[in-house]
């Protein structure tokens, strides 16, 4: 038996993106079920086969408990599979880790409530609020500390390699991003490393393409491009694919794209529209585009 992973829309729920991430960058095998935002009935109403959790993300273990919080999640995770680094493996870096990580989870609440996830659309804030702009100024403070204890080993993560307290803060960089909030270079540099992570940039193609538009998150100010890097273009196409299975399900294809001129081939719409939004970030794809360049 596997874990059992449930999450909410792509697009807007911060949350779920953490527990996804947990399991995505450390290449923890799951099943997966998606709630509807959109649905009348509310998300608690939703997990009802997943009793007594009221949230997403939520998990099944293997051994048949239900976890509901992310901060757990992670700790359950790092009991069960200890040699995957889900937390770092030096003293300090571990300490200073789920610090940060504990903070996330009970804090920062000016942000989160002004500047709600929104993977969709960019927009500016020109002038955020006090309260706003000290849980910034807090956020850096801390990251600096875990940039500073790890610096002899730090690719560019809090903790020397990416580790849980990067999928705890991935959501806060979304909203620093998304709206343009003002931080200084070290922060805009570690934002910048989390637009640029493949795993997020999948996680973002598929908020493009699937789940309801959902006006509640949506605000006044200024639009813009999205800040992440810029995506390589594709179409859909009829053309017939140089490739006869799908290169996620290995399922014969039914639905195509066009990159540089090459039809390729996918099972299922989904598959083909996550691909569109984001080429480069999905190396099933990357692997096969790199055969017939």
């Amino acid at each position: 038996m596997s874990y059992h992973l449930v999450i909410g829309d792509y697009a807007y729920s911060s949350w779920s993106l953490r527990g996804w991430l947990l399991f995505e960058k450390f290449d923890i095998a799951r099943d997966l079920t998606l709630l509807d935002f959109s649905s009348e009935s509310s998300v608690y109403e939703q997990l009802a086969e997943f009793y007594p959790a009221r949230t997403v993300p939520t998990i099944r273990t293997p051994a048949g408990a239900i976890i509901s919080e992310s901060y757990a999640i992670a700790e359950e995770l790092a009991d069960q599979h200890p040699n995957k680094g889900i937390w770092p493996q030096d003293p300090k870096l571990r300490a200073i880790a789920r610090s940060l990580a504990a903070e996330m989870h009970s804090g920062f609440t000016a942000l989160r409530e002004a500047c709600p996830m929104n993977l969709r659309t960019a927009c500016q804030w020109e002038q955020p609020s006090a309260e706003v702009l000290k849980d910034l100024a807090r956020i850096e403070d801390i990251w600096n500390v875990a940039f500073e204890a790890s610096q002899d080993q730090s690719g560019g993560w809090l903790c020397g390699d990416y580790s849980a307290v990067d999928a705890m803060y991935a959501p806060v960089a979304m909203r620093i991003a998304g709206y343009g909030l003002p931080v200084g270079p070290t922060a805009r540099a570690y934002v910048e490393k989390h637009l640029n992570d493949l795993a997020f940039r999948r996680w973002r193609a598929m908020g493009m393409v699937r789940g309801a538009h959902l006006s509640h998150y949506e605000n006044d100010f200024r639009t813009r491009d999205w800040p992440g890097p810029k995506v390589t273009k594709a179409v859909a196409t009829n053309e017939t694919p140089v490739n006869s299975h799908c290169p996620y399900s290995g399922k014969i294809s039914t639905h195509m794209l066009s990159l540089d001129g090459v039809s390729y081939g996918f099972c299922n719409a989904f598959c083909r529209d996550k691909t569109l939004a984001d080429p480069e970030a999905w190396p099933g794809f990357s692997a096969l585009r790199d055969q017939h360049s």
